[in-house]
């Protein structure tokens, strides 16, 4: 890909080299390869290692800290059903988080050579190399260092007791996510629901990048209008407006 006189090199580590597409940098990053091979970041093996992730890493790293939260809070005399309740707010939390990241930061439009660089590790890697294995899942390092200000957050919405079950929510809502878009892009399911969610998402990846921001669900799609038509929904408005101009 030639871009600006500069010409990225898929056989070579990337992360530094597409800094250097300035302006037409989103263009290149949404012209997927679908090739479930990754390709390399770094030159260094030890940068390289810590890109990668299993997906099976996300349960069995977090779900321990998911039931610790919960245990603390009930140990702080909160009940069950109390807990359930709490839990369940914080994966609806969650699912507006995931929305706005999505919609907001990992779409983020970048032109500089630290912006790109930096938009490349977030997500755009993700667009430009969507079926990359390896790279669906969230590093667990970099989870733990968003868990902190996540956690400061949660303390300032909540009581010292309800805290901990409602960071628990949370983090579980992130565990949902993370294996369901390992799922949408790796699975073949056989049942409506998550053919349609799969559907859904892959539409975001392949025809609309700036619509269909939802993983888990479409709820705030829908919420904030930028749920994606289909096609054939796209094509009767486009006949109507044509029937209009002879009217």
């Amino acid at each position: 890909m030639v871009a600006q006189g500069f010409t990225v090199d898929l056989d070579k580590a990337l992360v530094f080299q597409v800094g250097h597409l300035g302006e037409a940098y989103q263009e290149w990053v949404h012209q997927p390869i679908v090739n479930k091979e990754g390709p390399r970041f770094f030159e260094s093996d030890f940068w390289e290692f810590l890109t990668r992730t299993v997906w099976w890493a996300i349960p069995v790293i977090w779900l321990p800290v998911v039931c610790y939260s919960i245990s603390v809070s009930i140990q702080m005399g909160v009940t069950v059903p109390e807990v359930a309740s709490i839990v369940l707010f914080g994966i609806f939390v969650w699912t507006l988080m995931e929305y706005t990241l999505h919609r907001f930061l990992f779409h983020i439009k970048t032109k500089s050579y630290w912006g790109n660089t930096a938009h490349y590790l977030l997500h755009g890697c993700h667009h430009k190399h969507p079926m990359d294995g390896l790279r669906l899942v969230f590093p667990p390092a970099a989870t733990a260092i968003l868990c902190v200000p996540f956690w400061n957050l949660i303390k300032l919405m909540s009581t010292p007791s309800t805290a901990p079950a409602l960071f628990g929510g949370g983090l579980l809502g992130y565990v949902m996510y993370d294996v369901t878009h390992y799922y949408l892009h790796h699975a073949q399911p056989t049942s409506e629901v998550p053919r349609n969610l799969k559907r859904y998402h892959l539409n975001h990846h392949f025809r609309i990048q700036t619509e269909g921001f939802g993983i888990t669900s479409s709820f705030w799609d829908n919420v904030f209008g930028t749920l994606p038509q289909s096609k054939s929904a796209k094509n009767r408005q486009f006949l109507s407006k044509r029937r209009m101009r002879f009217i």
